[in-house]
């Protein structure tokens, strides 16, 4: 698990992350990530794991997970995906 926060309420709909579908979304729900925020804040040695776990070699850096969590931990809802 790359975090040990837990779930704080409602989970984030991480599907509004460019990139991210449902199966995507699950295998971080199993890793502990529910919220933009948890995304936001990941350093460059575990959006390499992240990467390497889910088998996406530079998936996350070409669709900028982090900058999109950024954005949208700063919403309200999250209601509108990045593209």
């Amino acid at each position: 698990m790359l975090t040990d926060a837990a779930i704080r309420g409602a989970k984030d709909d991480l599907k509004f992350i460019s990139g991210v579908g449902p199966k995507i979304e699950r295998t971080l729900n199993d890793l502990g990530i529910f919220h933009y925020e948890q995304i936001a804040q990941w350093t460059d040695a575990q959006v390499d794991w992240v990467n390497a776990y889910l088998k996406f070699p530079g998936r996350m850096m070409r669709d900028g997970w982090v900058e999109q969590a950024k954005a949208l931990a700063g919403r309200s809802g999250g209601e509108t995906r990045l593209n």
